[in-house]
């Protein structure tokens, strides 16, 4: 006898809803009964991060249909770029009226000092705050929207356990899939404006959702089909005007209105492609016995490796550990402190890094793709409409003169792509990709990076991306150890199972019991803080470091303009020495901010 069913803590019934002219949810319903953990799966711009909102009631209502919660259920909604407020961590966690002990054990579960200051945190302690504070509430809901951009492999592990442990129902919009198969065991597929269910885990949703598909394919072939027969008898003449044969024509009449929603729907087709700039010398880059400080803190020792042209090699570590500091070294643009590195003949790199720096606010995704000015961008060697360029990456003509801002954190993504894939490349240097990219975009990124004839460095949290992808996996551990190993992060692990193990375990704080104390809890020990001229500087570097990274994109962006030197040759030098203080000053601070940070954590400990 199967068990009765449960009555949903959180539903949506015929939910409808346009965005102007354009309709996104046509009749949605989604329920979620107590601890079933979901995921949302579905297109870039299809609306999952909406439906969140609705489901959350934060600031987004349906024109029509139901919401409906439980009496007296908390639901708790992490949106994909959180607003820490507040003095410390604590003070945020507990805003939400999570209890004080409660929101202790979750930041230290999360590796986050309760008494860290709320400000200039890195997008990975943003990430992390803002799950600690949802899982210290205790909700009955709890509604995350791409939980895992920023975090490092063992925070994300973390999420995982939390949500094991959790007892609340989970709604999850991820690209992660290892992440998804772990964690669900039901999905929803918003696509066409409707709800699709499936009550399987995300391990089973790409079969079901290639069915439907096909499915979906055959009936488009029997409506063109019906279509063309039902055409040719209206234009017969006038027998098909005749009030007799009104219904079959009002009939063939919805069926082009059915025809043509359809094709409405059917998503633009993404073309990316890559063209090597030339074959590179076999060797690419030969690093013998790297060693890398700041101050006292070791990020690489005594490293060696080669990699030759093809290689796929991964970087993966926990933040912080030193992953973009290695690329640097390997690329020649940090000196090491012992040891050598040479680069090999040929090569034209091409970098794509996770802060996407080269984006400014202020400028259009137009003036992006075209930073010399005009109407065309150099693709591979060839000119190309920049309105015809962007539509290969899925943006629309209205968008084109919008600014940078106005862009979902996917689209943003798929522009940084769509200006580094125009150009030739042999070398191609990735730093977290696959951030906010929906699936079907992370395909054909897997797909394109697969058939590239050059060589690749990729630093990711993504482990089935890696698994995919890499050749090799160099694995840093934050103390300056460094292993390599032939294969993916499951290769890895395999390998060298004990690797990270000081990593998963060694949180800064140590958990506070979950459960309620008999008593109130004693005050946390104080600790000894570095002293108010060392923690000012360190607040000085956090604020520069965080603005730096415009500064030096608007500078970048005057220099662009190739007609600078010739109209102003003082202005150009201006720039030229403001943007090598920029880059310089940007150095210094991170050196320093490493610097102080270690001291901290030894004065803590």
């Amino acid at each position: 006898m199967a068990p009765p069913a449960r009555a949903p803590v959180l539903a949506l019934k015929d939910v409808r809803l346009a965005d102007g002219a354009k309709p996104l949810f046509d009749g949605v319903d989604l329920a979620l009964e107590p601890r079933v953990r979901a995921c949302l799966v579905g297109r870039n711009g299809a609306g999952k991060s909406t439906l969140l909102k609705i489901l959350a009631a934060q600031g987004v209502e349906a024109d029509s249909g139901e919401r409906a919660v439980q009496p007296g259920a908390k639901v708790v909604y992490v949106s994909q770029e959180p607003d820490i407020v507040g003095e410390t961590l604590l003070d945020y966690a507990t805003a939400g009226g999570a209890q004080d002990y409660e929101a202790q054990a979750a930041l230290a579960d999360f590796g986050l000092d309760p008494n860290k200051s709320a400000k200039g945190l890195s997008g990975g302690e943003t990430r992390r705050a803002a799950l600690a504070r949802a899982f210290a509430e205790q909700p009955d809901v709890l509604l995350l929207d791409e939980p895992t951009n920023h975090l490092d492999i063992f925070a994300i592990q973390t999420l995982e356990d939390e949500l094991a442990a959790s007892k609340c129902a989970a709604l999850i919009v991820s690209h992660d899939r290892a992440f998804l198969n772990r964690v669900t065991e039901r999905c929803f597929w918003l696509e066409h404006r409707k709800i699709r269910r499936l009550d399987k885990g995300f391990s089973e949703f790409e079969a079901w959702a290639d069915s439907i598909i096909a499915a979906d394919a055959e009936e488009a072939r029997r409506l063109d089909k019906v279509l063309e027969r039902e055409n040719a008898w209206l234009a017969r003449g006038v027998q098909g005007r005749r009030a007799r044969n009104e219904g079959r024509r009002r009939a063939l009449l919805a069926l082009r209105a059915e025809k043509k929603d359809r094709q409405s729907e059917i998503r633009g087709a993404m073309t990316m492609a890559v063209e090597s700039s030339g074959t590179s010398g076999k060797r690419v880059v030969e690093a013998k016995g790297l060693t890398k400080r700041f101050g006292e803190r070791t990020i690489v020792e005594n490293f060696s490796t080669r990699i030759i042209r093809g290689d796929r090699v991964a970087l993966v570590g926990p933040n912080g550990a030193g992953k973009t500091t290695l690329v640097k070294l390997l690329l020649g643009e940090l000196a090491p402190d012992a040891g050598a590195v040479q680069l090999g003949t040929n090569l034209e790199v091409s970098y794509i890094d996770q802060a996407r720096m080269a984006l400014s606010d202020k400028i259009t995704v137009w003036d992006f793709l075209t930073p010399g000015g005009g109407d065309s961008i150099i693709v591979r060697g060839h000119p190309k409409h920049v309105a015809g360029y962007a539509k290969e990456f899925l943006f629309t003509d209205a968008q084109l003169r919008q600014p940078v801002t106005s862009l979902s954190g996917g689209e943003r993504n798929r522009l940084l792509l769509a200006r580094a894939l125009a150009n030739p490349t042999n070398l191609m240097v990735l730093d977290e990709p696959t951030n906010d990219l929906d699936m079907d975009t992370l395909d054909l990124l897997e797909d394109l990076l697969a058939d590239f004839d050059g060589t690749l460095i990729l630093v990711s949290h993504d482990r089935d991306f890696i698994d995919r992808l890499a050749s090799s996996t160099i694995a840093l551990d934050g103390k300056g150890r460094i292993v390599e190993t032939p294969g993916g992060w499951t290769d890895l692990m395999d390998q060298n199972p004990d690797f990270f193990k000081a990593t998963k375990s060694g949180a800064t704080f140590a958990p506070v019991s979950k459960s309620a104390p008999a008593a109130p809890p004693a005050p946390p020990k104080k600790s000894v803080k570095l002293s108010y001229k060392d923690q000012r500087r360190l607040e000085e570097c956090e604020a520069l470091i965080a603005k730096s990274p415009a500064i030096i994109a608007k500078l970048e962006e005057t220099l662009a303009d190739p007609n600078l030197y010739s109209r102003d040759p003082a202005a150009f030098d201006r720039t030229m020495k403001a943007l090598d203080k920029a880059r310089a000053d940007l150095e210094q601070a991170e050196m320093e901010w490493l610097e102080l940070e270690e001291k901290k954590e030894s004065l803590a400990g």
